[in-house]
């Protein structure tokens, strides 16, 4: 059974052309629907393709009524092809998966695009290397600068509780604790004292000095 499917992209577009030519065709039905090409949200569509029964053939006067790119065309032949039923384009004879010929010529269009695919993560790829060795942080940017770090290292090995120094330094304790916990200049003793205070244990601490005081100030203005 021959099935059509006409798609203009406004209101303003008629369809009376797509339609007059897929009844000319042989369509004993059609899907029409007045959308935008780019839109992933197209309901006619889904609902012919979720219509189609074994040996039918989806007929449209041009791909691009279709499909918005080459991926796109892909993928919906694949759909067909698991409801065992065939494509056929009037402005375009190649585009025929009912004849072998057809069929290759899609076959190679799927590798030309698992193709394009791997060019574009490879560029990718190579684009961050570049960028890290460049000195490029990818992700959020870091809440506390390297110079609030080292004061919360040194509030810490003062004897200054974690929690207590993130209030210092106004961020949230889990923060700080990421920051301290990944520096290998902590010693092993202070490594242990954040991942308790982290766990919720309480700790003896000093006084902050006068000097870490006025590094404080120092970071914060």
């Amino acid at each position: 059974m021959l099935i059509g499917y006409a798609r203009v992209s406004t209101d303003d577009q008629d369809l009376r052309v797509q339609r007059a030519a897929l009844k000319e065709a042989g369509c004993r039905r059609t899907f029409e629907e007045k959308v935008s090409g780019a839109r992933r949200n197209r309901p006619e569509l889904e609902r012919m393709l979720e219509h189609l029964r074994d040996d039918d053939v989806v007929v449209v006067t041009r791909l691009d009524r279709l499909a918005r790119s080459t991926r796109d065309l892909l993928d919906i032949a694949e759909r067909l092809k698991e409801a065992g039923a065939g494509l056929r384009s009037m402005a375009e004879p190649w585009a025929d998966t009912t004849s072998p010929a057809g069929r290759m010529v899609l076959t190679v269009f799927a590798g030309i695009a698992e193709f394009e695919r791997e060019l574009i993560y490879q560029r990718t790829s190579s684009g961050r290397v570049a960028a890290r060795a460049r000195g490029v942080r990818f992700g959020r940017p870091p809440k506390l600068t390297s110079d609030q770090v080292a004061l919360g290292e040194r509030l810490v090995e003062e004897g200054t509780s974690v929690r207590e120094a993130a209030k210092l330094l106004k961020c949230h304790h889990a923060t700080l604790y990421r920051a301290l916990s990944t520096r290998t200049s902590l010693p092993i003793s202070d490594r242990s004292r954040i991942y308790d205070t982290h766990g919720g244990k309480t700790v003896t601490r000093s006084e902050t000095s006068l000097g870490a005081a006025h590094q404080l100030n120092e970071v914060q203005g």
